[in-house]
């Protein structure tokens, strides 16, 4: 078989390459990405090994280009990204890209330097600038005469610790102050600063309690936010005047200026030369304005040339420095010389990477060509199953479960159509199919631009990858909403219906529950397609019906399901030559689901074909037996309950002989399941430790499980060599113990295909009940627009609720079908997945976790 069903041969090659050349040839295996390499130095520190600081060196350049990166995002440059991804560099060209990054951030911090400085120089001037303007005010309100009484003078910094401290003072006087029992005179001053405005209401507390109501401030708001040159915030600030009195005074208000961050900028007294300082601080303003502007500009300049390269510098450097961690897993010869490594590479591929190996081999100039052997090994190879855009979702799903054993049966082709169906006998409306295949279809034929977008939407990611899944699973549910008939809870007439009114309109009209008979009112034809859309309107026994359709319709699909998983069974039985297994595992697992399982789906298929309202007794509905209690007293061995009058215990000749017959081979499949194998193994061992040396052919079979094509240990039942015999034992029973019992409980699983099928119809018919129907009921203007709104709100509820939320849900119980009833009986999952080395994979990795 291909890989679609099995995971591609595997096989274990060791690679010599001249140490010339292992660059060229490593970038070349890179740009193909079909070699997983292997660490030949597991013991060997990080720092320790031979490319370490080669590898350092492309951190740092990482680090300078995401500096860069930075920058220009805070600029909102675009970056330019033609998709293409640039080859690797030779080792000679790192030194020019190293010269090129550390001129870029050098000149790039240079100018940020310079802007900063310039900034800082720039905010100063402003604040001076807003000092000039308002102390102008306050030194005109003086000359106006607001200062000429002492009460004018002070400060109205009437806190509750004033209050307290000085209510019975007074105004407090600025002018002179008693100190020891001498007077001194203090010639009055001010000092003049810009603080945040967050900050003033403590600094005025801290003023009087500091300097005990002898200061007088003047404070007022600066209209404009100003910018923080260290980090660009706007920040609101406030221009403070303090007048007070002697040396004492100063340097205690210095002090709490500087302890609140506030700035103290200079302020002539005289008008004349404030006058003179604003006109000079608004010319350097200007200037400042003119220097700023360049400035932004040339950094704006280097960035957007620095953006046009910076995606392939970015894979340039990251393929680098994947060339050379890659390189530090090899093994150096003794003649330090030539390079060993080992790697897995799929059997079919050898050709093409030998070729590409040549490839890097003329690139570097080497004379030397490199040698590819394949090694003969019993360690269990990677797994590596080969993947387009439509199967790689699928594959996806199987490998969240766990990742196939080496050469495995790979269930993924099988899922990519028992997936969809399982998901729409749950789902199944052609109405709400119809928008989940219009949203996967979308997605299909837009999928080149929304995967150029590479958002980091994880949500969207998922229903994006899944986009083919989303298609499929709504094309199912239409179909199955067409033989269920049933698009958006209602039906289509496509055939018209093939029962008949016998009765007449007032008897109809006065009877709710008037029942139609099958021997009058019915045709007596099956329906073309589907349901008959009379089933839609049926009120008493709508739901009677569709139960007992849906219900048997889940088991049939179900054991058949379960069955083609143990068949699959067989086929990794074969294939790993596993003779004790197929023998004593497939067979009585298969003879085990058949007797019981199936011959129940057969019983409803009779029941179908044999018994009919039409027909008269003994195969009349009436006589018609229930499956499920047909089915316990089988396995209870049971009597029937006497039928009705005129109808036959049995449906069929020799049934009760039958059923005893099936129960107890079924019964006796249980012991050879938990023992056979074991017990077997234990002969080959013994006959083994006899022999001294091992029986070739019964331990093959017996132990080792069988040994792959390709010469490595089979991936299923390939362990039981290095098991004891005990553990063998609890194993075997804890598997037979499982299938038996989940034989049964896997059966009635399968009815969560009923279930969530009859609550996605019932909710469907309630909103169009409960909320649509509302607005059909509206007349005139005002109902079209009743109508119009009611149609929205159902809508929304429709997508939210039935396609969005139904849809999950139906989604992960598909997935648990899949998972645990179908895929346990033949799925071990126990192996390990390939990752060859491969650049588009690295890159890819890369570019998620920087935006990250």
């Amino acid at each position: 078989m291909g890989s679609l069903f099995r995971s591609e041969e595997m096989a274990l090659c060791q690679l010599f390459l001249q140490s010339e050349a292992a660059y060229a040839c490593v970038s070349e295996l890179g740009e193909l990405g079909l070699v997983q390499f292997r660490d030949l130095n597991p013991d060997v520190n990080a720092f320790q090994r031979k490319f370490v600081n080669e590898v350092r060196r492309c951190d740092e350049m990482e680090r300078k280009l995401r500096y860069l990166e930075k920058e220009i995002k805070k600029d909102g440059i675009p970056m330019l990204d033609t998709g293409e991804s640039p080859e690797a560099p030779q080792p000679r060209e790192m030194i020019d890209l190293e010269a090129t990054f550390e001129k870029l951030e050098n000149e790039l911090r240079e100018v940020n330097q310079n802007a900063e400085a310039l900034k800082r120089n720039f905010l100063e001037l402003t604040e001076l600038k807003h000092i000039l303007r308002k102390t102008q005010v306050f030194f005109d309100e003086q000359e106006g005469g607001v200062n000429q009484t002492t009460e004018s003078m002070t400060r109205a910094l009437i806190t509750d610790e004033a209050r307290t401290a000085g209510a019975s003072m007074g105004p407090v006087q600025l002018g002179y102050m008693e100190k020891s029992n001498e007077r001194e005179d203090y010639l009055p001053c001010f000092v003049a600063g810009v603080i945040l405005r967050e900050r003033l209401p403590a600094f005025e507390r801290m003023l009087w309690r500091a300097c005990r109501g002898n200061v007088f401030l003047r404070q007022a708001m600066i209209e404009t936010p100003l910018e923080d040159p260290t980090n660009g915030d706007q920040v609101h600030k406030s221009v403070f005047i303090i007048f007070f009195q002697g040396d004492q005074l100063k340097t205690r208000v210095k002090k709490i200026c500087e302890g609140f961050r506030a700035t103290l900028y200079p302020c002539p007294e005289a008008p004349a030369d404030r006058r003179e300082m604003a006109m000079g601080v608004m010319t350097r303003i200007e200037d400042l304005n003119t220097v700023l502007g360049q400035t932004q500009d040339h950094r704006h300049r280097v960035l957007v040339a620095a953006a046009k390269n910076l995606k392939n510098w970015f894979v340039k450097v990251r393929k680098i420095k994947a060339i050379y961690h890659t390189l530090n897993l090899f093994n150096l010869d003794v003649t330090q010389k030539c390079l060993i490594a080992e790697c897995w590479v799929p059997l079919l591929d050898i050709e093409t990477i030998q070729l590409a190996l040549r490839r890097g081999t003329e690139r570097s100039g080497s004379s030397v060509p490199p040698i590819l052997n394949r090694m003969q090994t019993f360690e269990n190879p990677p797994t590596y199953n080969r993947t387009n855009k439509f199967t790689k979702a699928f594959q996806a799903l199987i490998d969240a479960y766990g990742v196939a054993s080496y050469r495995e049966m790979n269930p993924a082709p099988y899922t990519i159509i028992t997936f969809p169906f399982l998901f729409a006998v749950m789902f199944g409306d052609l109405g709400h199919g119809a928008i989940m295949a219009l949203f996967g279809l979308w997605m299909i034929r837009k999928e080149k631009g929304l995967a150029a977008q590479k958002t980091d939407n994880e949500i969207w990611n998922i229903f994006f990858g899944g986009r083919y899944i989303i298609f499929l699973m709504g094309v199912f549910s239409m179909y199955t909403g067409l033989i269920y008939n049933d698009i958006f809870s209602k039906s289509l007439n496509i055939f018209g219906s093939h029962w008949h009114l016998s009765y007449n309109k007032s008897t109809v009209m006065e009877n709710k529950f008037l029942q139609l008979s099958p021997n009058g009112d019915y045709e007596g034809a099956p329906y073309p397609f589907g349901m008959d859309p009379i089933w839609q309107v049926a009120g008493a026994n709508k739901i009677i019906f569709h139960n007992a359709y849906k219900m048997k319709i889940s088991i049939i699909f179900g054991v058949i399901h379960m069955i083609f998983g143990v068949v699959m069974s067989w086929h990794n039985h074969t294939y790993f030559r596993n003779r004790i297994s197929l023998l004593y595992e497939f067979i009585p697992q298969l003879v085990f689901l058949l007797l019981l399982f199936f011959y129940m789906v057969l019983l409803m298929f009779i029941k179908w074909i044999k018994f009919a309202a039409t027909n008269k007794k003994p195969y009349s509905e009436v006589c018609a037996p229930s499956i499920l209690i047909t089915f316990i007293d089988m396995v209870l061995f049971n009597k029937p309950k006497p039928p009705p009058k005129d109808c036959e215990t049995y449906m069929f000749i020799g049934q009760h002989f039958i059923q005893v017959l099936f129960v107890l081979v079924a019964v006796g499949c249980i012991p050879v399941m938990l023992l056979a194998k074991p017990l077997l193994i234990m002969q080959a061992r013994k006959q083994a430790n006899e022999e001294v040396q091992p029986i070739a052919g019964a331990t093959s079979d017996a132990e080792a499980g069988g040994v792959s094509n390709g010469g490595s240990h089979g991936g299923v039942g390939g362990h039981e060599e290095e098991e004891e015999l005990s553990e063998i034992f609890i194993h075997q029973s804890i598997h037979t113990i499982e299938y038996v019992l989940g034989s049964v409980s896997h059966t009635a699983s399968y009815l969560r295909l009923w279930a969530l099928s009859l609550a996605h119809a019932q909710l469907a018919e309630v909103l169009w009940t409960m909320v649509l129907s509302i607005g059909l009921k509206q007349e005139g203007p005002v109902g079209g627009i009743v109508l119009t709104c009611v149609f929205a709100f159902w809508a929304i509820l429709t997508v939210g609720i039935l396609v969005l939320m139904e849809g999950l849900s139906a989604f992960l119980h598909t997935l648990r079908l899949h998972w645990v009833e179908f895929q346990s009986k033949f799925y071990k999952g126990q192996g390990y997945a390939f990752q060859p080395f491969s650049f588009d994979a690295i890159i890819e990795n890369g570019a998620a976790a920087a935006e990250e």
